[in-house]
């Protein structure tokens, strides 16, 4: 059995473990378990959120397309121009 395989089985196993401990407990406790169990969510939820709106607010914003534009045709003009001269300088040696 391969590493992925391994933790594959143990995901699986811990899951089905997780499930029936939760029903044990939601069975035992079901108010607290279900108080528990909707902060959770509604945490993961707003912490998803946050995490997007604090990225969104950090990450400095792309440049405008008609700059990136302006970059490409100078580094094609360049890179035309570089090989034009050496097209002369290939051919000035060969006479």
């Amino acid at each position: 059995m391969s590493k992925d395989q391994l933790i594959g089985a143990l995901l699986l196993v811990g899951s089905i473990i997780g499930i029936i401990v939760y029903g044990y407990l939601l069975y035992l406790y079901p108010q607290i378990i279900l108080q528990i169990t909707a902060f959770v969510v509604i945490a993961g939820v707003l912490g998803v959120v946050g995490w997007i709106g604090y990225t969104l607010a950090t990450t400095p914003p792309p440049k405008p397309i008609e700059e990136i534009e302006k970059e490409v045709e100078g580094e094609l003009k360049k890179v035309e121009a570089e090989a034009s001269d050496q097209q002369k300088q290939g051919g000035s040696q060969q006479n």
